[in-house]
């Protein structure tokens, strides 16, 4: 069995899996170790819930690849995952992902944002800030910006909460031309580059690529059942 967890980065993923895999909302704490008890063979983690709820804990991850599930990561929670668990065996996917295992990010906000209830989609309704230095790179090499430019609207997006951070609210903040506002910031959203969107993508084609099997073979290391662990692996089914 195949699950990937992923909400507001691909609204649209229950269409575009098809039979290939199964679609779970945003994963939060002992969703994976469910998964692995369900009989996961793959798992692919794009979204995570971390605000109100414990977020997917790394622990987990490692008991699932301690048993022969395949785990990937991408996007989102998932690429901050895998560049931590890619040691152990988790793949990480995509231009996020190997920003977060080169260095280059290090905090989860870069692909926090705000987005609509489950009941709606889970529409996304702010810009996470990988996003922003997509769109920013495409269009400083197409020289529609300024490197001077793009620099101010970076720095003004990184002072703006991730619930606030929409396109009117950073052009705002970056102060560059006033009256001109309004057209750049929907010019923005027109030409955004949705790069979460494109690595969860290039997530799901190596779901599917991947053969509906657990490894025959053990990791080259031994998973480690902490008190911590046994108090989330004995908590009852709800």
């Amino acid at each position: 069995m195949k699950i990937v967890f992923v909400g507001p980065t691909v609204p649209d993923a229950r269409q575009l899996a098809g039979a290939a895999f199964a679609v779970r909302p945003p994963a939060m704490q002992g969703d994976i170790l469910r998964a692995v008890r369900a009989g996961a063979t793959i798992i692919g983690l794009v979204d995570g819930n971390f605000e109100h709820v414990a977020p997917v804990w790394h622990k987990e991850i490692l008991f699932a690849l301690s048993q022969g599930v395949h785990v990937f990561g991408a996007a989102s929670m998932g690429a901050l995952r895998a560049a931590e668990c890619a040691p152990f065996g988790m793949v990480g996917i995509g231009e996020i992902y190997r920003r977060y295992a080169a260095g280059e990010l290090a905090d989860d906000s870069d692909v926090a944002l705000l987005h609509a209830p489950a009941e709606l989609g889970h529409a996304p309704l702010t810009v996470p800030l990988v996003n922003m230095h997509a769109t920013l790179a495409r269009l400083r090499h197409a020289g529609s910006i300024t490197a001077a430019d793009a620099s101010r609207i970076e720095a003004a997006a990184g002072r703006i909460f991730y619930k606030r951070r929409t396109w009117a609210a950073i052009v705002a903040e970056a102060d560059l031309w006033a009256d001109r506002d309004r057209a750049l910031a929907a010019r923005l959203q027109q030409e955004m580059v949705d790069q979460k969107r494109v690595d969860a993508l290039a997530l799901f084609d190596a779901v599917r690529a991947q053969p509906d099997e657990r490894r025959c073979e053990r990791p080259g290391w031994a998973f480690n059942s902490t008190t911590m662990w046994k108090v989330l692996f004995n908590q009852p089914e709800t």
